[in-house]
């Protein structure tokens, strides 16, 4: 599960984990009757049917807009472990994610990290076969994801749960559960069958605010042989428009426990993003390292 990655434009939480991504439809599939109901209907009196609609409409933005690559970003990402809190400015490029570490521990960097920092960016502005081999890793993640955000309609049922107030107006929840005839059809989407929770939706732009997934059981991987992930595991992802409506994550956390073979690993990691600012399209990963070193930008600046 931890080796599971998001889309750019769902970005970092592809750092961490793609199994729980929000499940995605593409529109041109749903019948027209039935869309055309949704929109006219009150949310209270959703079916079980205008329900998974409306679910569907909102996850295939998130389909589509995981492909849009046109909306570079600047921001900033605190994530925090048990063992070690740290915050990073990244900068999206036309040649991949570049990184600078900015803070430790909420502090500045000492004197060594600051000059392991920009030993670490000289030898990537130097040899572009790092930052090759870094975006392969990503468009291969990418792959991944667009893979199971197709598959993953068919993995749940959603059902009306009421709605609330959002930053940007209403939002409408759902619930959802497996679909009992969904059959993974490899050990990657394995999870998928043993998974509920709530699923939370802006209801003007149609896209989705809040995922909060749990394991109602054991699930193995590969009958047990390659991995086990335990009951009670958890993953949360908010997402927020960030500005000219383009949304972005703005906070996820996983806790869950995973057998690999004979070893376990404990995952406990809460990430937020903040700070976004909008870059131009065209820039190359040797001007992002520039950009990042000049500092001056809101998203270059840690927080006190």
């Amino acid at each position: 599960m931890h080796g599971f990655k998001m889309p750019v434009r769902l970005s970092p939480v592809r750092k961490s984990s793609l199994l729980l991504l929000l499940p995605a439809v593409v529109a041109v599939f749903l019948p027209r009757a039935l869309t055309a109901a949704v929109q006219a209907a009150p949310a209270e009196s959703l079916s079980a049917e205008q329900a998974q609609v409306l679910v569907a409409r909102a996850l295939a933005t998130e389909l589509r807009t995981a492909q849009d690559t046109t909306h570079p970003m600047r921001y900033q990402l605190r994530k925090s472990t048990p063992r070690l809190t740290s915050t990073k400015d990244i900068l999206e490029t036309k040649d991949g994610d570049v990184a600078r570490l900015v803070s430790l521990f909420d502090k500045p960097l000492s004197q060594a990290d600051e000059q392991t920092e920009e030993a670490r960016l000289n030898t990537l502005s130097s040899d572009p076969n790092l930052q090759r081999h870094r975006k392969q890793g990503e468009e291969g993640d990418m792959n991944i994801v667009l893979r199971l955000l197709r598959m993953l309609p068919n993995a749940f049922l959603y059902t009306y749960a009421g709605s609330g107030a959002g930053p940007t107006g209403a939002v409408q929840k759902f619930n959802f559960r497996p679909n009992p005839d969904f059959n993974p059809p490899d050990f990657e989407t394995q999870a998928l069958t043993a998974m509920t929770g709530v699923l939370s939706i802006d209801a003007a732009q149609e896209r989705v605010t809040r995922l909060e997934g749990r394991l109602q059981q054991d699930t193995d991987y590969g009958w047990g042989v390659l991995g086990k992930l335990d009951k009670g595991g958890s993953i949360v992802i908010e997402q927020a428009d960030v500005g000219g409506k383009q949304w972005r994550i703005a906070r996820f956390q996983m806790r869950i426990n995973l057998r690999i073979l004979f070893k376990t690993k404990n995952i406990d990691t809460t990430e937020e993003m903040t700070q976004y600012t909008p870059v131009p399209a065209n820039i190359d990963y040797r001007q992002a390292i520039q950009m990042l070193r000049g500092g001056a930008s809101g998203a270059a600046k840690s927080s006190n």
